[in-house]
Parts: structure tokens; C-alpha cells; sequence
């Protein structure tokens, strides 16, 4: 006679098949979710590596990429390895309208503009450094403004915008294959890949160069005046001293380029509205600060020129779309200073620029 099994014992039984059903198909879940995660990780790898968005592997004989983001200093990088340019200028976007293209034919070599916006001095150092390592800089060409005569220099290294120390190291070509692996590079590789299909151009010239300034036609005196006045007054003193970091830094980048080459430093020209009111304190630091830099350029066989000074430029208002940014024609005119000031050593007759030091003067 066979037995029924009691409910009470069944249930149990049934219970701890389901759960081990349950947990079986939950581990199963769990690996095709974890699997499903590292291919598409190892594809989107494999896909900013192959689109390379900020050109690992430039290098001379090997054109970088192009530039299709608007923070330089993940995209100069590439210009540099790349080999194609034995001439740069550095600094902030106060040298940015410099163009290349004018500086060939002025000065000779073939130039790149590698100023960046907002640099501090120890960024344009990391860019200036890894041009210089090449070994065969023909000419410099630093556009420096108040921030090289900061006290506060070395604490002030970094600004909100983000900085990638491992972009500009040798092993960048190894290192950066990890250092991309984030969203941001997946979204300018995409544009790459755009660009290569002809749907998207380029944001900045494989020079480096831009006009991002607004377009000369669309210039409105009065509102210039107003974002002049503006930035006047809410511009912050710098701490007071006349210890200045940041100039050790630039007497290292003067003495690094081979003999023959170029060494051009320029105080660029910004609006007496921004520039120390004679007889103050902020002035005397800066006029110390000018008086080292002069030095510097003395020991390092380099023209250093003033055009931070009042002058026919800077006292207009018309120059100006604010009291950093000067316009397109004032860029010229301050090329050409820069050549006249090599050339004689001189100051400039129209008062525009001071020539500071300059090798043929000892």
C-alpha cells in the first residue's frame, strides 16, 4: 500500500527545487549581463582606440587627426607630435588671432598656434615643453600677459577646465589607450568618424589656428565699450610681491631651443582699462615683473617687446571687443611690431610697443 506524502512535507521540497531553478537562471542573467557589458566596453575601446581622437599615434611621417574639439589642451598635443611644425606660438587667447599662415611668411619655419584659452603659465609650460623635446624648434614666439607676474603662480597651476598631464608625456601613445576610455572621448571620436564620412568639419585648423572672435562686420562700438568697462571692474588685483614663479619656468623655455633659433617674448596688448593705474602698487609689481622677464631675455639671447603698455592701440575702445581681445586688424599690426622689433631692436616710433631686451643690444 503506498503512502501518500504528507502536504507539509512536499512543499519543501518544491520550494527548494524552484529557488535552485530561480537561482540558476539569475546566475545565467547576471554572466549574459556582465558579458554583454565587457564586449560592448571592449567595442567602444576598440572604437575611440581606432578613430584615435587625440591623435596618439601622430607622429613625423604620420598626420594627426583632426581637430574636433574646442579644449586645446587635449587637441594641440597631436599638432606637435605630429612633426609638421618647427615654429609655435604659446600663450592665452590673447595670441590666439595670430595666424600661422602670415607668421611662415614673416618670420620664416612653419608655424603652429598653440595658444590656448584661459592657459595658465604652467599649462602653456607642458605644451612648450613637449614642442621643445623634438629637439629642432626653429622659432618661439610666447605671448605672455599678467598671469607670468603672479605671485601665486605655482598654486594657480590648474583652472575649472580639464587638464591631461598624460597627454603630454612620452608613453602618451600607451598610456592614453586607458586615460581616453570615457564618454568624452567616445563623443569627439564619434566626431571624427563624422568627419571621415564628410558629414562634419573640422573645429579648429590642423595649425592650431582660429578666428574666434565674432565676425568683423557684426562689430558694435558701444556694446565693445560696455563688456570693456565690465571686465575693468570686475577685475581682481593681483596678491602683492615680486617673487614671480612663473618666470623660472619661462627662463627654462628660452634656454631650450637650439642656438640659431628664435626666442620672441611679448607682453600682448591689453586695454589700459585692465592694465595697473600708474603710480600703484599693482603697477610697481608689474613694471618688477617686466624688469625679470627683460632680464631673462637678456641671459637667454631673446627679444622681449612690450605692447602692455597705453599706447594708440590700447587706449581705444574701437580696438576692442573687450579689454583682452583685440580685433582682427590689430592682430596683424601686432605681427608686424614683432617683426620690426627683431629685426632693429627698437621701440616702435607710434609709441605701440617698448622693445625690452633683444640679443644685438647684449
Amino acid at each position: 500500500m503506498i503512502r501518500p506524502v504528507p502536504i507539509s512535507a512536499a512543499v519543501p521540497v518544491a520550494v527548494a527545487a524552484s529557488t535552485a531553478v530561480a537561482s540558476a537562471a539569475w546566475r545565467r542573467f547576471a554572466w549574459i549581463v556582465l558579458g554583454t557589458a565587457v564586449a560592448a566596453g571592449l567595442a567602444v575601446f576598440a572604437f575611440v582606440a581606432a578613430m584615435d581622437p587625440y591623435g596618439l599615434r601622430a607622429a613625423p611621417g604620420r598626420a594627426p587627426g583632426p581637430i574636433m574639439d574646442l579644449n586645446q589642451r587635449y587637441m594641440y598635443p597631436q599638432i606637435v607630435r605630429g612633426g609638421s611644425y618647427d615654429a609655435a606660438v604659446f600663450g592665452t587667447s590673447t595670441a590666439r588671432l595670430l595666424d600661422p599662415r602670415a607668421l611662415d611668411r614673416v618670420f620664416g619655419g612653419r608655424f603652429a598656434n598653440l595658444a590656448m584659452n584661459a592657459a595658465t603659465p604652467w599649462e602653456q609650460t607642458q605644451l612648450a615643453r613637449l614642442f621643445l623635446a623634438r629637439g629642432r624648434a626653429s622659432a618661439m614666439i610666447l605671448g605672455i600677459d599678467a598671469s607670468w607676474c603672479d605671485p601665486q603662480a605655482d598654486a594657480k597651476r590648474l583652472t575649472f577646465r580639464s587638464f591631461p598631464p598624460w597627454l603630454y608625456r612620452a608613453d602618451a601613445a600607451w598610456r592614453g589607450l586607458v586615460a581616453q576610455w570615457n564618454l568624452q572621448s567616445v563623443q569627439i571620436a564619434g566626431r571624427v568618424l563624422l568627419h571621415r564620412l564628410g558629414r562634419m568639419r573640422e573645429r579648429i585648423r590642423g595649425d592650431g589656428y582660429e578666428v574666434f572672435t565674432p565676425p568683423e562686420a557684426s562689430y558694435d562700438p558701444a556694446r565693445a565699450s560696455a563688456h570693456i568697462r565690465a571686465m575693468a571692474e570686475a577685475q581682481a588685483p593681483l596678491p602683492g610681491g615680486t617673487a614671480f614663479p612663473a618666470l623660472e619656468w619661462l627662463d627654462g623655455l628660452l634656454a631650450a631651443p637650439p642656438a640659431a633659433a628664435l626666442r620672441l617674448v611679448a607682453f600682448m596688448p591689453a586695454h589700459v582699462a585692465i592694465q595697473p593705474r600708474p603710480g600703484s602698487p599693482e603697477a610697481a609689481q608689474e613694471a618688477a615683473c617686466k624688469a625679470q622677464v627683460a632680464a631673462i631675455g637678456r641671459r637667454r639671447g631673446a627679444t622681449v617687446v612690450d605692447f602692455r603698455i597705453a599706447s594708440p592701440v590700447t587706449t581705444q575702445d574701437v580696438h576692442y571687443w573687450d579689454a583682452l581681445h583685440y580685433r582682427l586688424p590689430i592682430a596683424d599690426r601686432v605681427l608686424q611690431g614683432l617683426r620690426r622689433a627683431v629685426d632693429t631692436g627698437a621701440d616702435d616710433p607710434d609709441g605701440v610697443y617698448r622693445v625690452l631686451a633683444h640679443p644685438a643690444a647684449g
